[in-house]
């Protein structure tokens, strides 16, 4: 009953909306744009979807069940990115201006990286560089369309974006060592397959380590800026927990690799920072 929810990449776009409120409130008491918001659900929602769209078109396109998915609906879901970037058309026209030069310039990276993937042969071992990008761009949007409405910033902000940036990189990190577990014919290069599985490992033990290391620091060493030194320490500590959830994700395959588990947990990590707003 889920899987078309997680084939939507709903989960992320929840994730992405919950994490942008997150830095918001991290940045200042003061709400950011109402627009600002809805519009990053719409262009991230439209970027995972068309980038699966045209992996598909492509010959020997990879065959998980969200790219069936995807081939399966590819008419309906292009009418619908199409009639949702219409939306997020009309949204730009309410949003300040350091938001509209932001996303013009990540806008504009995103649609390069959308048709520079498309052209790419899915045996290609450039595609291996897709994965980190897409760590980038995701936390850029989320935390960098805050931080443009922002005279100023203090240095907890830029840290905890940083180690959001690493919870990012280990998720999709996870994904790809537990969709090489699967099937590493269908996937096509990635990450596990190019460094393998076992450094992989290693790196998502460290990251972790890094991730809950970093939290704690941040959090005992807050400030009053931004948001004040209260809510900077709860959301450090939730910064650690998203980290630890995802170690245990990786920790224990068995259970979250039954019947692609790991692909709804995995995203909704990025669901817990409601829980400190």
């Amino acid at each position: 009953m889920l899987r078309p929810f997680i084939y939507l990449s709903l989960p992320v776009v929840l994730g992405a909306v919950f994490s942008n409120r997150f830095a918001a409130r991290l940045s200042d008491v003061d709400p950011v744009h109402w627009a600002t918001t809805p519009l990053l659900a719409i262009v991230v929602w439209a970027i995972y979807t068309a980038d699966r769209l045209l992996d598909v078109r492509k010959p020997q396109a990879p065959t998980t069940g969200r790219h069936r998915f995807h081939a399966a609906n590819a008419e309906l879901l292009w009418g619908v990115v199409g009639g949702a970037l219409a939306v997020g058309a009309i949204l730009v026209f309410f949003l300040p201006g350091t938001v509209v030069r932001f996303g013009a310039v990540l806008g504009a990276i995103c649609v390069v990286y959308v048709l520079g993937v498309s052209q790419v042969p899915n045996r290609s071992n450039v595609l291996v560089l897709k994965e980190p990008l897409v760590a980038v761009l995701f936390t850029a949007g989320i935390w960098g369309s805050v931080w443009v409405q922002r005279a100023e910033l203090g240095w907890p902000f830029k840290a905890e974006a940083a180690l959001f940036l690493g919870i990012a990189f280990q998720n999709i990190l996870l994904f790809s060592v537990y969709e090489q577990r699967e099937s590493a014919v269908n996937v096509g290069p990635s990450l596990a397959t190019y460094w393998g599985a076992a450094r992989c490992e290693a790196i998502l033990r460290w990251l972790a380590f890094v991730i809950v290391a970093g939290a704690l620091m941040v959090c005992f060493t807050a400030d009053d800026s931004g948001g004040g030194a209260r809510f900077t320490q709860r959301s450090s500590l939730m910064l650690a927990i998203m980290g630890l959830v995802l170690y245990a994700i990786q920790r224990y395959p068995g259970y979250f690799g039954r019947q692609g588990r790991y692909r709804f947990f995995a995203d909704a990590v990025f669901w817990l920072p409601v829980l400190v707003l």
